[in-house]
Order: structure tokens, then C-alpha cells, then sequence
């Protein structure tokens, strides 16, 4: 196989590609020498990566840091003799690992996804005979022949073009086939979408035949390439998941610290003669203190969270393929968007055509010289037409079907009418195709190309239906109508005609081509989708910059993103860069003046992972959408990709985070939505429980420096994941605040207690331990009982007022400053359920006899209930003072 290290393949002249490929364009390789290369090359396959088995998909959960620390504490717990603890611990871990075994177990999909792209058979000439063979038995050398429907089975550099034209859309993201030619192009630096003497596998071709020699096979393959990117991209850590790695390293530190203290603390206080059950006595209460900081149930509750948001996703159209992306979404401060098929729709349409000196937009009625036009439309055109309607064809010609089947027109009454006679085809040098049709005993010659060249072979023009000399005048009138056209990216066609007495002599361009009366011009363009100008626009007020990358030209991408507003008035040619300006910046220097650029034209895959990389650097939150097989390796980089559904190749769906079941660029915008309600939402559960935890924590460690009797793990641990979970599982579904989209995206570097919940969790969290040892004070100081059964009922109450009071802080939990009375108290169902439950749970530990006796609490009279019910509830109204003064605070600021 040539050395792609060398001088380009599309460099290089045919006659030494075939001898350095020891091969011969008349009659190919001979079967033995196929079969030594398939030996020697390999299957024209692509390799997928080794994935990670189950058990070790299972295995990587335990690798968190928070989870080994509740394993250590579990295992204490168990060396202790506290095996119930010990049992419900685990039980969290393994719930929670069997949760994040089932996400994984469908994600890194794209290499398999690539193998079912490949092209199933091809004709090939071996022995001197055209074969057809499978696809997949093709080695460097082969010669393919080319035809229109053809799948390209692999990479080839083209010996023969007769007219080719081949869609790569998937691959360089170029929505318009690319006239292929066989001759040397001597060019630097081309892009994959300028390489025009090349075929790449997995691409169509559209039009026309060729002949082409195998350059490269399998994972030596453009798309090989992309597919070893995939195989080699790291995929980034989300917002989610570094904030909660800080918060368990943070919280294994704080514990840490305080059961160190409370240890020597309590083994100093030790009565002589004590010291060995006194040292049991105080790592139990080690454990407890680690039981109660470790919120045990958060990683399930944010597993639950971000699974609710994804249901709701999906009645929107956005699927989820991965769970922390429906939070990352909320952070987003950057979207790359590909333009073909995801800002636009990957459809070409004719939007205006010029006829009678005046330009008319495409759903206006044809009348008058228009007919004409429109019978030219479909008369010059090699689309077919299949009995279930669809059109096979280039792009270009369907579209001029399919607009006069929009005008209501009988095509198959006039293709009888006019039937094909001859015709000269269309190439690339001449730019002009023509057809001869019999009409009344004479022959129309219809023409049709690039205005500049068919303008030259013109000598009329037709004006209400008469034909009148071209003048200068005229000539430069529509020159600049077809100079506007193209300034809005429109793709123009010219067509022509000329009637004569009897059948042209020779069907050449010099005999034919001539003396031609200009009917019009039609304008065509792959059309931005209609909701995408409203969603750029929304998506800039929640302060998120859109940005166009595509494998497009210039012209045609400055165009769409002016019409979409990806690019404002204000910003002139320096915010559009091409992929061989970007080739001529150092990474450093890219990364400095990476906000220049705001559409970004003729990129290959490799182009758009440097461009998300880069802001990436600048510790930017980065979401890129697409479609294409091109866009799999930067979907894969990116913080957050997403996917089209429709559209979209199984590639680029394996690739990202969120699949958009609808296409629709808007349905974005609402899942950015959804994505920071999900994350206020955690927020809030976070808040619950760190508050409540540290209730607990300041709990037991003033019980042990007092001396007093302290809760067991065993009421932390029902607290945590009995009393706290459901409601803080319940907070998780709060409805969106008001106002969330008006807010500037929070980016990578804010954390979960930003924007004042860390003092909020510490003022909160006081209050909560404070109250609680009032209660047991009061319980001691004023029992019902004397002796042991004081102490009992003291801790009975501490616990009953621990646990209640978290449920009454719920509430609070609801907004960092505002009034409960404000956010509504009881919209959420499912959190009102929650509270109840939770807080019958709470009291049938005391109530059951059996289950207080296994908790070690005791039966509370009217009186002390009173009491704890009181204290409980006394946070609410404290908490609302506090945010009160807060608001007033913030206003006078």
C-alpha cells in the first residue's frame, strides 16, 4: 500500500498510482496476488476496540471516591460487630453500581456502527473479468468500477470520471455532490472536500460512472481515521461528576478531621482501668460520625434525578444516552453546531427563480415565461422517479422535481409530451448539460449551467413570452442578479433554449450550445430549518454563543449563519476562519483567539476536536451537535454531544450524549432547560442533606465531648436513608423556577455551593444540631423518668427530633432565598408524599413494639411529642427570618 506520508494521493499522477500499486487499470489484479494481499492487509474491514466486560464495567463503580470510603466505613462497621450497619452501607453501594453498570452498558457504540456502514458488494475487475464481490474482500490495487447508487466499498483514487458526481456529505459535511475528475490536482493542503480525484469509502455516488484504484482498505481509510480517533478520543469528565468528586474528597477530609478529634477527645476522658472498651466504644462512634457526614444515599439520589430528567427529555424529543449529560446540558456555554442537516435541512431547494427581468420567490404560481422555465426544469434533469414516488438522482436536479411538483404540475404528462431524443451530457469543464426534446414537428434544445458559461453561448432572451435581443445591459442586470444569489449562498443554474427544424448533426457543445435564448435563473440552497433562527436567539439570552462548523464553503456558511443570527451585523469577515487558515495556527495560538470565531468553513473531523479542545482550554463548557460520520470524533470530545436522530448516522449517534429524536435544533434549547432545572434541583437535595448531615455531625460531637449518650449508627443510618431519601429523591422533581433561561450559563468552575447554598448549608445545618441538642438537654434536665429510662427517652427524642426536623427543613430547601410562600409549598405531589411517608417511617421505629426495642428507643408520652413536634418545626419559621433579612440585605446592595 502506498505511503500516505509521502506526497498526496491527489497529487500523484494515475499512471504512478497503478505502478507503485503493482496493478493494471485493463484487468486488475490477478486472484492469487488479491489473495496474498488480503494475508498481507487484511479484511477491507474496520477494527473495533476491545470494550469492557460487565464485571468489569461493574468493578470501575467502586473506583469513586466517595463509595471507597463508605466501603471502609462498612467494613469497620462489620470488624465491629455492627454487621446490620455494615449490611445497609453495601447495600447503597451495590444498588448504586448496578445503576451506573446498566448506563454504561450501551455506550461506545460507534466503531460497531461504523462496520454496519460498510458497503456491502462492489464490481471489480480481477483476472481481466468485472466480479462482483463482497465489500469487505477488496485489497490496495483492486479496480472498482464506479456507477450511479454505487456505495464507494473503499478508499480510490479515480483512473476514469465520466460526469461522476459523489455525495460526502457524512463525511466532509459538504451537502451538495462533488463533480469528481480523474486528472492530477497539484494544490497544497487540500481539504477531504477539494480532493476531487479521490473517493472515499462509504460515500455515494450520485451521478454519472468511473473507474477507480484502491489506495487504502479497512482502518487505513479516511473513515478508518475517524474511526481510530473515536478509539483514541478521551471522553471528559462532566461538571457533575468533577463537583461531586470535589464534595467526597472535601467530605472525607472534614470526617476524617473530626473523628480524630472526637477519638482522642474521648479516649482522653476515658475512666482508668477503661481503656480497651473505651477504644471500641469510640471507633463506633468514629463510624457514627462518618455515617453521618457521608450522605450514603446521594449518589442514588443524583443517579434518580438526573433518570426523572431524562424521562422528561424524552417526552421533548432529546434521548439520553448517558445520564450525567442531562446536567452538563444545564452548564452549557458554548454549542458547535454542524450546518448540514442540523442547522439546516440537508435538502436542496429551489427558493427563486428570475424570469422576465424579475426575481420571484418559489411558491409564487409559474405564469407566463415561468411554464417555460418549469418545463425546462424537469425536460433537462436526470432524476428518476420511482413507483412509490421516490426521486433518485443529484440533489440539485430532485429539487427542481420537487419544485414543480409543489407547483401542482403533471410531470408524467409532459415527459410524454417531450420525450429525451439526445443529449450531451453534463462535465465539469463545460459546466452545461443539454437534452433535445420533438415539439410540433420541430426539436426544442433545452441547456442548463452556471450562468457565467451558458450567458456566453446566449443571443436572446425570452420576455413575456416573446423572444428580444440580449443587450449589454441586460447581460449585466442578470449578472447581478446572479451575483446576489450567490452572495446569500443561493446555488445558481441558468437555463436556455433554442428550437430548430430537424435533428442536430452532431450532438457537440460547439454545434449545439450556440445562439441560445435565455429563459431565467433559478436560485437553490440547502434551507436553514425554520425554528433554528428562534432557538440561536434564545439560546443567546440564556447567555450560550452558537457556533457554525461545517465542511461548507465560505460564501455558503457566512450566508446561513447571517440568516440564523449565528453571526451579528457587527461582526465582518475576521469571525469566519476555513479549515487551511486554522491548519496555519499553532494550537497556542488558536486557543488566544478562539472567541474571534464564530463559523468555522471547509473543516475536516480532526479541525472541529482542535476547535472544541480550544475552548475547552478556556475552561468553557462545550456542547457539539451533528450528524455526519465527521462529526463522531468531536461529539465524543466535547463535554456534551448530540446526535440527530433522523438524520443522523448511527456513527454520530454513538458518539454522543443526546440524541434529538426530532432533528429539531430548537428541541436543544429546551433540553438546556431541563438540564438546569435538573441541576437546581440537585442542588436542592444536596443542601437537604449536607444541612441535615451536618445536624448530625454537630449532634453527636457535642454529645461525645459532653459525655453524654450518643446515637448509634444504626439511627444515623435510618435517618440517612430511610428519612432523608425520599424526600431529597422528591426535591428532584421540583417544577423549573421561573426565570431559569434568563440566567448566564454557570460554567465548569461553579460547584454545587456556589451562589450562597454553602452558607446557606452551614447556618441550616447548625440550627438543625442545635435544636436537636436542646431537646435532649430538656430531656435530661426535665425527664419523665428517673435514672436509665431518662437517658432513653432523652436520645429518643434527640433521634425523633433529628429526623422530623430534616422533614420540616425540606421545605426550606425549596429555594436558597426566597419565601416557601413564594415557590409554593405544596405544588410538588410527589414531595408531599414523600414527607409523609418518611415521617411515618420515622415514628415506627418508636411506635412498633419490636422494631423501638431493635433501635433502641423508647415509647414517648403525649407531652414529650409535643415537644419534639414544637422544636422540629421551630427551623421553618427561623429559616424564614433568616432568608427575609437576606432578601433585604441583597436589595439595599
Amino acid at each position: 500500500m502506498a505511503d500516505k506520508t509521502e506526497v498526496p494521493m491527489y497529487q500523484r499522477d494515475t499512471i504512478d498510482v497503478l505502478k507503485d500499486l503493482q496493478t493494471n487499470a485493463a484487468a486488475g489484479l490477478t486472484s492469487s496476488e488479491a489473495t496474498a494481499r488480503i494475508e498481507k492487509y487484511g479484511k477491507n474491514e474496520l477494527q473495533a476496540a476491545e470494550s469492557s466486560t460487565i464485571f468489569q464495567k461493574f468493578v470501575n463503580q467502586f473506583k469513586d471516591f466517595m463509595i471507597i470510603v463508605l466501603i471502609a466505613a462498612a467494613l469497620i462497621a462489620a470488624a465491629t460487630g455492627e454487621g446490620v450497619d455494615a449490611i445497609i452501607i453495601l447495600a447503597v453501594v451495590v444498588l448504586n453500581a448496578v445503576f451506573g453498570v446498566y448506563q454504561e452498558y450501551k455506550a461506545d457504540e460507534a466503531i460497531a456502527a461504523l462496520k454496519k456502514m460498510s458497503a456491502p458488494n462492489a464490481n471489480v475487475r480481477r483476472d481481466g473479468e468485472v466480479l462482483t464481490l463482497a465489500a469487505n474482500d477488496l485489497v490496495p490495487g483492486d479496480i472498482v468500477l464506479l456507477e450511479a447508487g454505487d456505495v464507494i466499498p473503499a478508499d480510490m483514487r479515480l483512473i476514469e470520471s465520466a460526469s461522476l458526481k459523489i455525495e460526502e456529505a457524512a463525511l466532509t459535511g459538504e451537502s451538495v455532490p462533488v463533480e469528481k475528475i480523474a486528472e492530477t490536482i497539484y494544490s497544497d493542503d487540500l481539504p477531504l472536500g477539494d480532493r476531487k480525484n479521490l473517493a472515499f469509502m462509504n460515500s455515494n455516488v450520485t451521478y454519472g460512472r468511473g473507474l477507480g484504484v484502491v489506495t487504502g482498505t479497512g482502518m487505513q481509510t479516511e473513515v478508518g481515521s475517524i474511526a481510530t480517533m473515536l478509539e483514541t478520543t478521551e471522553t471528559t469528565k462532566t461538571p457533575l461528576q468533577e463537583n461531586l468528586s470535589k464534595l467526597g474528597k472535601a467530605l472525607t477530609y472534614l470526617i476524617l478531621v473530626i473523628a480524630v478529634i472526637v477519638f482522642v477527645v474521648g479516649m482522653f476522658r476515658a475512666p482508668d482501668g477503661h481503656t480497651g472498651n473505651r477504644v471500641v466504644d469510640m471507633l463506633l462512634t468514629a463510624i457514627s460520625l462518618a455515617v453521618a457526614a457521608i450522605p450514603e444515599g446521594l449518589p442514588a439520589i443524583v443517579t434518580i434525578t438526573l433518570a426523572l430528567g431524562t424521562k422528561q427529555l424524552t417526552k421533548k424529543n432529546a434521548l439520553m444516552r448517558k445520564l450525567p449529560a442531562v446536567e452538563t446540558l444545564g452548564a452549557t456555554e458554548i454549542i458547535g453546531s454542524d450546518k448540514t442537516g442540523t442547522l439546516t435541512q440537508n435538502k436542496m431547494t429551489v427558493e427563486k427563480y428570475y424570469v422576465d427581468e424579475t426575481l420571484i420567490e418559489a411558491d409564487t404560481p409559474v405564469v407566463g415565461s415561468a411554464v417555460k422555465l418549469a418545463d425546462m426544469l424537469a425536460l433537462n434533469n436526470d432524476t428518476k422517479i420511482t413507483a412509490d414516488g421516490e426521486k433518485l438522482g443529484d440533489p440539485t436536479e430532485t429539487a427542481l422535481i420537487t419544485f414543480n411538483e409543489k407547483q401542482g404540475r403533471n410531470l408524467a404528462e409532459l415527459f410524454a409530451k417531450y420525450p429525451r431524443v439526445a443529449e450531451i451530457p453534463f462535465d465539469s469543464e463545460r459546466k452545461l448539460m443539454t437534452t433535445v426534446h420533438p415539439e410540433n414537428g420541430k426539436f426544442i434544445i433545452t441547456v442548463k449551467g452556471a450562468p457565467d458559461e451558458l450567458l456566453r453561448r446566449v443571443t436572446s432572451r425570452l420576455q413575456g413570452g416573446e423572444i428580444v435581443p440580449m443587450t449589454d445591459t441586460d447581460l449585466k442586470h442578470i449578472l447581478d442578479v446572479n451575483t446576489a444569489l450567490a452572495k446569500d449562498a443561493l446555488r445558481v443554474l441558468a437555463f436556455a433554449y433554442k428550437m430548430v427544424d430537424e435533428m442536430p448533426v452532431e450532438m457537440s457543445s460547439e454545434l449545439v450550445e450556440k445562439d441560445l435564448t435565455l429563459v431565467g435563473l433559478v436560485g437553490m440552497i440547502d434551507p436553514e430549518r425554520p425554528e433554528v433562527a428562534g432557538a440561536v436567539a434564545e439560546a443567546k439570552g440564556a447567555g450560550i454563543r452558537t457556533l457554525m462548523i461545517t465542511g461548507d464553503h465560505k460564501i455558503t456558511a457566512e450566508a446561513i449563519a447571517r440568516r440564523l443570527g449565528i453571526l451579528s451585523e457587527e461582526q465582518g469577515p475576521e469571525a469566519i476562519i476555513t479549515g487551511s487558515e486554522l491548519d496555519q495556527l499553532d494550537d497556542e495560538t488558536f486557543k488566544k483567539n478562539v472567541a474571534q470565531y464564530s463559523v468555522y468553513a471547509r473543516v475536516a473531523p480532526e479541525h472541529k476536536v482542535r476547535i472544541v479542545q480550544a475552548w475547552q482550554s478556556h475552561q468553557k463548557v462545550v456542547a457539539m451537535t451533528g450528524d455526519g460520520v465527521n462529526d463522531a470524533p468531536a461529539l465524543k470530545t466535547a463535554d456534551i454531544g448530540v446526535a440527530m436522530g433522523i438524520t443522523g448516522t448511527e456513527v454520530s449517534k454513538g458518539a454522543a450524549d443526546m440524541v434529538l429524536a426530532d432533528d429539531n435544533f430548537a428541541t436543544i434549547v429546551n433540553a438546556v432547560e431541563e438540564g438546569r432545572k435538573v441541576f437546581t434541583n440537585i442542588q436542592k437535595s444536596i443542601q437537604y442533606l449536607l444541612s441535615a448531615n451536618l445536624g448530625e455531625v454537630l449532634t453527636l460531637f457535642v454529645m461525645t465531648i459532653a459525655g453524654w449518650n450518643i446515637l448509634a449508627p444504626v439511627h444515623i443510618l435510618w435517618i440517612n436513608l430511610v428519612t432523608d431519601t425520599l424526600p431529597a429523591i422528591a426535591l428532584g422533581m421540583e417544577p423549573t423556577e421561573p426565570g431559569i433561561m434568563d440566567r448566564k450559563p454557570r460554567g465548569r468552575n461553579s460547584d454545587f455551593l456556589g451562589n450562597g447554598l454553602g452558607g446557606a448549608i452551614i447556618y441550616q445545618g447548625l440550627l438543625e444540631g442545635v435544636i436537636t441538642l436542646a431537646v435532649y438537654w430538656f430531656g435530661i434536665a426535665f425527664p419523665m423518668h428517673t435514672g436509665a429510662a431518662a437517658h432513653a427517652d432523652a436520645l429518643t427524642m434527640a433521634f425523633a427530633t433529628l429526623g422530623l426536623i430534616q422533614l420540616f427543613h425540606a421545605f426550606n430547601t425549596k429555594s436558597v432565598y426566597q419565601s416557601i410562600f413564594t415557590v409554593g409549598i405544596f405544588k410538588n405531589k410527589m414531595f408531599n408524599w414523600s414527607i409523609l411517608i418518611a415521617g411515618l417511617a420515622l415514628a415506627a421505629t418508636i411506635l412498633i413494639p419490636g422494631l423501638n426495642s431493635m433501635f433502641h428507643v423508647t415509647h414517648l408520652d403525649s407531652y414529650q411529642w409535643l415537644i419534639v413536634m414544637g422544636a422540629s418545626f421551630s427551623i421553618v419559621p427561623f429559616v424564614e427570618i433568616i432568608k427575609l433579612v437576606q432578601r433585604l440585605v441583597m436589595k439595599k446592595i
